[in-house]
């Protein structure tokens, strides 16, 4: 009988290993991006109208700005969980369910790869 596997290849987690890799690159992009937003002044050339229109384009603006924030702290925390994946790459121990101790579905790392949880444990939590 053939013994179930307790961690990846090194082989296998260096796929996983350049996947995250590229994710994490295109990440701290998309951060960057939403940090030049965030830092650029609103330049809509709107000085000159009304100033009831300059009140809802403030307010619209300073909406816009909370919700570039969020996505802005919601990025930097993937960054740092795909970050916290390649040093689970690292210690060989990448793709190991925190829940049960058993490997993670590569199908699921394939499309999450900072996952800690397997399914099964995912869905107990709900």
């Amino acid at each position: 009988m053939e013994k179930e596997k307790t961690r990846y290849s090194d082989i296998e987690l260096q796929e996983f290993k350049e996947l995250l890799l590229e994710k994490l690159r295109m990440a701290r992009e998309e951060f960057l991006d939403l940090t030049n937003s965030l830092s650029s002044p609103n330049s809509n050339g709107t000085e000159d109208t009304s100033g009831t229109y300059k009140t809802l384009e403030d307010g619209s603006a300073t909406l816009e700005k909370e919700q570039l924030n969020q996505l802005a702290a919601r990025q930097k925390k993937f960054i740092e969980n795909l970050e916290a994946a390649l040093v689970r790459i690292e210690n060989k121990t990448y793709g190991i369910c925190r829940e049960t101790g058993k490997l993670i579905q590569k199908e699921r790392l394939r499309a999450v790869p900072h996952a800690t949880l397997s399914m099964e444990a995912k869905l107990k939590q709900s």
